[in-house]
């Protein structure tokens, strides 16, 4: 099955018109509030009436049924982060026409985080290179919650390196980071690509979490094997917001700048552009409280197929001088 870009969708698998009776064995569930486990063997009735305790039986229209999760940052005009915002302050397009239902709204700040920081390790940041890999630090230990955050550190320049897989303890994060070296070529698209499919995955997850990557790159490729579009497409279905620290400092918006641009917002994250060496730090910073500061948004779409095309997703702020910021898109599970 493909995973939703993006976004998490829970199905109920059955035939439509097939008329079956359920004894559904788990007092006062409701659709909308079971676990994502519990969902996948979860029946909905067709007149919208659940089962209230043990021993019940429903005739029941077996159908399917989707829910989409969408993380979105609301930031003021100042961009600060605005936390006090509800379910009337926005409206969602998926695939051009508003859901069919809003199913939740919440502040999400307590899922636990599996980070990937990915380090540009080609020789055209070697003057900035051990600034970088201070500051990379210093975001790790400020972020890592013991026993309930992770995160994996890898370098890339031709091929990628992973000097410390998933973890926990910071002093095997610092080290990882530490024990890089730069010189080579950059394969951006090729880095990206496959930490999203081998590492950050939802299908490789055993928990909800909250899925990141931070990329540290000029944003220059010269040696990939997929395109920029294929490793943005592998971040969606692996639902992993990209943030991207470019590490140009020429003072100019240059190619590569846009590149990480594109990168970052096609996956609902954002793209730090420092103009001086130290202001690789307050991207960081910034990375770390947006993490913080996010909404979980679940919603029905209206006319869903399951025939894996791309749907684009638009989110407006209904109050001035809000900016709200989601993924532009996702792929629907084929069947």
């Amino acid at each position: 099955m493909n995973f939703l870009d993006g976004m998490s969708m829970k199905y109920i698998a059955g035939l439509l018109s097939s008329l079956v009776i359920v004894a559904v064995a788990s007092a006062g569930m409701a659709w909308g509030q079971a676990n994502p486990a519990t969902l996948n063997s979860a029946f909905v009735s067709n007149t919208g009436v659940d089962s209230s305790g043990p021993g019940d039986s429903l005739l029941v229209i077996r159908k399917r049924v989707s829910e989409v999760d969408l993380l979105l940052t609301a930031t003021d005009k100042h961009g600060r982060f605005v936390q006090n915002l509800n379910a009337n302050d926005f409206k969602i397009l998926d695939d051009h026409k508003p859901p069919e239902a809003i199913v939740n709204f919440r502040r999400d700040t307590d899922l636990p985080l599996e980070l990937g920081l990915l380090l540009d390790t080609s020789g055209s940041i070697k003057s900035r290179f051990d600034f970088e890999k201070d500051a990379a630090i210093g975001f790790l230990q400020h972020t890592i919650r013991p026993n309930f955050d992770s995160a994996f550190v890898e370098g890339f320049s031709r091929k990628a390196d992973l000097s410390q897989d998933f973890t926990d303890n910071m002093q095997s994060l610092a080290a990882g980071v530490q024990n890089l070296r730069a010189g080579g070529g950059t394969a951006l698209y090729d880095a990206i690509y496959r930490v999203c499919r081998d590492k950050l995955s939802k299908e490789k997850s055993l928990r909800p979490a909250r899925r990141a990557l931070i990329v540290v790159s000029d944003g220059e490729d010269n040696q990939s094997q997929v395109t920029e579009a294929q490793a943005i497409a592998m971040a969606q279905r692996a639902q992993v917001i990209i943030y991207t620290i470019s590490t140009d400092d020429s003072g100019l918006i240059l190619r590569g700048d846009y590149v990480l641009q594109q990168i970052a917002e096609s996956t609902g994250g954002r793209a730090f552009l420092p103009y001086k060496l130290k202001d690789i730090k307050s991207s960081f910073d910034s990375i770390q409280d947006e993490l913080r500061s996010q909404y979980v948004v679940s919603y029905r779409p209206a006319d869903f197929d399951a025939n894996g095309r791309y749907r684009p997703v638009e989110i407006l702020s209904q109050k001035k001088d809000i900016q709200l910021r989601a993924r532009k898109g996702y792929y629907a599970p084929s069947e």
